[in-house]
């Protein structure tokens, strides 16, 4: 395993520490030994690196901010390296900037200063907490003691965010180029309480919710085997609902270039416990099985479309 980190490398003249220091390098590339799949892994939300300084911006403690995080993703599809394929892993945490947003969703409300006229200030996120740069965890809960600059909120757009991207890209770029597609899986986990998708007649407990943007990030063939592989292991598995997929799965898929794009959501109930954040004893049956949707996924991406096709 080969692993490339970043950082931004730019020494502060003046001796003070800057807010891209507290998270340096700000995400892991984890290379396979050999390039052998287009399938590229991505997990935005795994950071849990909550330095003093960032604690010292907020009401709340390091146990309370993990609530945004998507604890362990990273290490239950690290099966990509196995076959081939390279795992893209952010740092620093979701309460400090969420990249599965714009590049600037911000909440005026949050900062000292004037934000720059091409903000999205309203849109649904922002509403509710959860811009670029969050306002709360996932329960609810406001992070901040007080206002931030805007000098800080766009110094981790331009540190944090901007670079993770361009790697990103860069993955994909880069199986495109040699394969001819490229197939991003963009790993969650999702507070089982959002989990629950009613309906008129019951309401149904999902384990696993594939997002495709209904159809518009990814052909059909990635969607139906990732959904029959997890519900042929017992797993209750769901489209689209609650959801469809985010800024990555939008921005990234593309199918009718050849630029596929899965958003993946596992219910955190599933492998642990959501209060004290442990893992669960069916963690590593879960890992396990992931690898198994790793290696069937792989499998099908090295088919030509006619194969596909015949097998479908």
């Amino acid at each position: 395993m080969r692993r490339n980190s970043h950082s931004d490398g730019q020494a502060d003249p003046s001796g003070a520490s800057r807010e891209s220091d507290l998270f340096a390098p700000a995400f892991d590339v984890l290379e396979p030994k050999a390039l052998t799949s287009p399938l590229v892994f991505s997990s935005p939300h795994s950071g849990h690196h909550y330095p003093a300084a960032f604690l010292s911006l907020s009401r709340l403690d390091a146990l309370t901010l993990r609530r945004s995080e998507d604890a362990y993703v990273d290490d239950l599809f690290k099966a990509a390296l196995t076959y081939g394929a390279p795992l893209l892993r952010a740092r620093f945490p979701r309460a400090w900037l969420d990249v599965n947003r714009e590049p600037f969703e911000l909440d005026p409300r949050m900062f000292d200063g004037r934000l720059p006229p091409f903000a999205n200030t309203r849109s649904i996120r922002v509403a509710g907490g959860l811009g670029t740069i969050a306002r709360v965890v996932g329960d609810g809960q406001e992070i901040y003691a007080g206002r931030l600059p805007v000098a800080d909120a766009l110094e981790r757009v331009e540190t944090l965010y901007k670079p993770y991207h361009a790697a990103l890209l860069g993955l994909l770029t880069r199986a495109h180029d040699h394969f001819g597609l490229a197939v991003l899986l963009d790993c969650h986990s999702m507070p089982s309480t959002a989990s629950k998708v009613a309906s008129a007649a019951d309401s149904v407990m999902a384990d696993i919710v594939l997002g495709d943007r209904h159809g518009a990030s990814c052909a059909p063939w990635l969607i139906d085997i990732a959904e029959n592989y997890i519900a042929g292991l017992g797993y209750c598995v769901r489209r689209n609902k609650p959801y469809a997929g985010g800024f990555i799965t939008e921005t990234y898929g593309n199918p009718t270039v050849g630029w596929h794009a899965l958003q993946i959501e596992i219910n955190r109930a599933l492998y642990m416990d959501e209060k004290t954040m442990e893992r669960s004893p069916i963690y590593p049956r879960l890992r396990h099985d992931l690898c198994g949707l790793v290696k069937t996924l792989s499998e099908a991406a090295a088919l030509s479309p006619d194969q596909r096709a015949a097998a479908e």
